[in-house]
């Protein structure tokens, strides 16, 4: 990585040099953009081939049980997954790990994919108990909505154990669409592309292992049981059942705009505009601390939603990269007031937070090195107190 001070960003969309697993290499170019440009040598008629195989194969043939279980939010990607599914005939048993400040938008959009003629389950962990693992994962590893990525696989796994239901459907593989380590982009190889405990573990925890925090709370007096929605079941019952999560995405093109126009024709609600700190208006609409996460990796890593919904657009046509460093600049790395118009107080104080707490927590995880700083060492803000990174200036 070059000098921080000067972070580097790809030449054709506006990711950084500092995002995770992301790779810029000699020619100026991410990862993530090379992946995309290689999907116009897929034979997508050959994928949906396999796609059919993998359905054919684990597709219930005493029709008494569900065909593959679909983790759900509602929202516009898991719509698209479950009425694709049912296109292909598909028997799912679509799954809901309750978000932890549940929406109202976020209800509407579950009651409305409910209707779509699906059973439907909704698991809600201990809020206690999760509230007081949002604080410590905020205050630990930079990341309040820690458990919403770990109770979704960990839970859902347990599901599919318990109810022996083995096949998995994921929407995007996220190392593939936004540019992460070769080996785990895509699997061509096989007609299996896994989704499972180890690969989570490595890529969507945050650096805070899903076991770990059996350690943190043991201390606090919590049981085992208590955890298990944070923790995968034993790799050999994993195995014994033969559970396996697939990437829709690997098998049909997968694009989240189209997936919301999708969803909108059939019934998704959105806000009445750009959700803040994005600039879409469909996307994290089930969870009010959504927009802490986000700003946490600005803080940390200097990208966030704008960062990656341009960068999504310039590669799909449909936006310029000049346009998408004015929206990095314009509507990028604010400071999270409101969120769905509720106020960040009132978003603090349900996870147990005073505004103070949370600027220190802001203060000890963001990266010193790529903000521009004061002469005394501290670091500038712009006229509405948001922070300044050191080379807006020459991004181009």
């Amino acid at each position: 990585m070059n000098n921080i001070n000067q972070i580097k960003y790809c030449k054709k969309c506006i990711i950084p040099e500092t995002r995770p697993h992301t790779e810029i290499g000699e020619d100026g170019i991410c990862s993530g953009c090379k992946y995309f440009d290689q999907r116009k040598n897929i034979d997508w008629d050959k994928r949906k081939s396999e796609l059919v195989k993998v359905f054919n194969k684990y597709k219930n043939k005493s029709s008494n049980n569900y065909d593959c279980i679909i983790p759900s939010s509602g929202g516009k990607d898991s719509t698209y997954q479950a009425l694709k599914v049912l296109e292909f005939g598909l028997r799912p048993l679509l799954i809901t790990v309750t978000t932890d400040m549940l929406t109202p938008i976020g209800r509407k959009n579950i009651d409305n994919l409910k209707n779509k003629g699906v059973d439907y389950l909704e698991f809600s962990p201990n809020s206690v108990l999760r509230k007081k693992i949002n604080k410590l994962a905020l205050d630990t590893v930079g990341d309040i909505t820690w458990t919403e990525e770990v109770a979704v696989s960990c839970t859902v796994t347990r599901f599919s154990i318990k109810m022996g239901i083995p096949l998995i459907i994921w929407g995007e593989n996220p190392e593939n669409e936004n540019g992460g380590p070769k080996e785990n982009s895509d699997f061509f190889d096989d007609i299996i592309q896994k989704h499972d405990d180890e690969w989570f573990e490595t890529f969507r925890t945050n650096g805070l292992k899903s076991s770990d925090i059996l350690d943190f709370w043991k201390k606090e007096g919590v049981k085992d049981i208590d955890l298990q929605p944070y923790t995968f079941p034993d790799k050999n019952e994993i195995q014994k059942n033969g559970t396996v999560g697939i990437f829709l995405g690997h098998y049909l093109p997968w694009d989240g705009h189209k997936n919301a126009e999708f969803s909108i024709k059939n019934g998704l609600t959105t806000y009445d505009k750009w959700v803040e700190g994005s600039i879409v208006s469909y996307e994290n609409l089930d969870n009010y601390q959504m927009r802490i996460h986000d700003y946490f990796k600005f803080l940390k890593y200097g990208y966030d939603r704008v960062s990656d919904w341009s960068s999504l657009a310039i590669r799909r046509g449909r936006m310029s990269r000049k346009e998408a460093v004015e929206l990095s600049r314009t509507v990028g790395g604010k400071y999270p007031d409101t969120y769905l118009g509720k106020g960040l107080e009132e978003i603090l104080d349900y996870a147990g937070l005073t505004k103070k707490e949370f600027d220190n927590i802001c203060d000890k995880f963001t990266n010193k090195k790529i903000f521009k700083k004061n002469l005394d060492g501290t670091l500038q803000n712009d006229n509405k107190g948001n922070l300044i990174k050191n080379n807006y200036d020459n991004i181009e």
